[in-house]
């Protein structure tokens, strides 16, 4: 190792998500739940795997549509929809927390994936109204989204590849490739 890079030692990715997310939301006017960082740090420890980020279509891998998978999703069974309105909103959260500086050069900004992660969460809402014992849930999640995905781009900044290379692996390589 160099001398610049540090050893994190954590039991999971998710805790490590976790404690970060905690210590940035402690420093907020209005912090965020509890059940909230830590819905969040599980969406960011799912993503900490790049193919979750992309779908296998006709053998190839591709890019998620997601803007496509909304639309389908309202023809899918109860169940099946569920699943499909979870991974949109929960992708569209990532992606707007941990990637929204690559947005800037897409033709899709990050207020396209916003609003379709907040219509995801809202839509989810309906099949799933109390998760951690909250009620409303997915609800919250859509109205304080861009309040999450602030605090997860922070904490993104805080352990990038420029500011410390202590960042978890995946991660870093994700970033490296967008």
């Amino acid at each position: 190792m160099t001398q610049n890079m540090k050893l994190v030692l954590e039991n999971s990715l998710q805790v490590f998500f976790f404690d970060h997310l905690q210590e940035v939301n402690k420093k907020l006017l209005n912090p965020l739940s509890q059940e909230t960082i830590f819905y969040s740090s599980i969406v960011m420890d799912n993503f900490g795997e790049s193919s979750k980020l992309f779908e296998q279509v006709d053998n190839r891998v591709r890019e998620k549509i997601l803007g496509i998978k909304l639309m389908e999703s309202s023809q899918l069974p109860r169940e099946k929809q569920k699943k499909a309105l979870k991974d949109i909103a929960e992708t569209s959260l990532f992606i707007c927390g941990y990637f929204a500086d690559s947005l800037n050069r897409k033709i899709v900004d990050v207020r396209y994936y916003e609003d379709l992660g907040k219509i995801a969460y809202t839509r989810l809402n309906n099949y799933s109204s109390e998760v951690y014992d909250v009620p409303s849930f997915y609800k919250m999640m859509a109205n304080n989204f861009s309040h999450v995905t602030f605090l997860m781009n922070l904490v993104s900044k805080k352990y990038s590849a420029e500011s410390d290379p202590a960042l978890p692996w995946l991660i870093l390589q994700d970033r490296k490739i967008s």
